[in-house]
């Protein structure tokens, strides 16, 4: 208990507030939600056969199937309506593959959120050093949004075929006495699929988390820290003292200024002086 309550002591839980901790928390979240909703399905339809004699009839004729959906193992007994025993009928298809690529894909991110959470609140500061540790986040976050991409896709896939492969009408097509016109086929329930819709959209929603994280993980690799300096400001050279600076707007200053006839002011002046002389004799 020592131990534990000096790591809490210890622990930097402010960074997840900040957006690169609090997106590496709805990772780990969503992870979590879209390999149970997919692990953990289980689904039922069942089907009813009439025959003509309706002793052979089966009305309720069940068939279970769930992960990994390989439902070339899932077998039903069906009536013949010939008497007897009666048939054993297969599914078809195996989408195991894109169902267990999901939930491996799931599992692993799930892990990883929570071994980048743990460093995040006790070993941030030797996450940052040298950025060494935002360099490997960024790069399994990569690699991450990139196989939550093909997973999710492929499962998409795989769910609408595991929808054809168990729809009733289409299992009923197996089944030898519905080819009789005098005998009736029918489904009575079909299965629930909406836990399954659930796992596909969860698994888009891992894709958006994982590739908006990859910013925020960008900015604490320091990579575009040179870039988003602000240009140094230029400074003005200082003045000699006893100078003063000389104004850009003096010689442009608008206004009237009247223009001397240098000319007409010297015929003043000689008109003028002989007056004057005359004037003293």
């Amino acid at each position: 208990m020592d131990v534990a309550n000096q790591l809490v002591a210890q622990g930097q839980f402010r960074v997840l507030k900040v957006p690169l901790g609090f997106i590496k928390i709805l990772q780990w979240f969503f992870s979590i939600l879209a390999f149970s909703t997919c692990g953990s399905y289980s689904g039922m339809l069942r089907m009813s056969v009439e025959c003509k004699n309706r002793t052979d009839s089966d009305l309720s004729i069940e068939v279970e199937f769930e992960y990994p959906f390989r439902l070339h193992y899932v077998h039903f007994d069906a009536p013949t309506c010939k008497g007897g025993n009666p048939e054993t009928i297969y599914l078809v298809g195996d989408y195991s593959s894109s169902a267990e690529f999901f939930v491996t894909i799931g599992v692993f991110a799930f892990l990883y959120a929570t071994a980048a959470l743990s460093i995040y609140v006790f070993f941030f500061d030797k996450y940052k050093e040298n950025n060494k540790g935002p360099l490997v986040d960024l790069g399994v976050s990569a690699v991450f949004a990139f196989m939550w991409l093909v997973s999710s896709a492929a499962w998409a896939k795989g769910l609408s075929d595991v929808k054809m492969a168990t729809d009733p009408d289409q299992i009923i097509t197996l089944i030898n006495a519905c080819d009789a016109e005098e005998n009736q086929c029918r489904e009575v329930h079909d299965p629930v699929m909406s836990g399954l819709n659930t796992s596909v959209a969860f698994g888009f929603i891992n894709l958006v988390l994982w590739v908006g994280n990859l910013w925020f993980v960008f900015k604490e690799t320091g990579i575009i820290a040179p870039f988003m300096r602000a240009p140094p400001t230029q400074e003005k050279p200082p003045t000699a003292p006893g100078t003063y600076e000389q104004d850009p707007y003096a010689s442009n200053q608008g206004g009237y200024q009247p223009e001397y006839n240098q000319q007409g002011y010297n015929q003043d002046a000689e008109q003028g002086a002989p007056t004057s002389f005359s004037n003293q004799m």
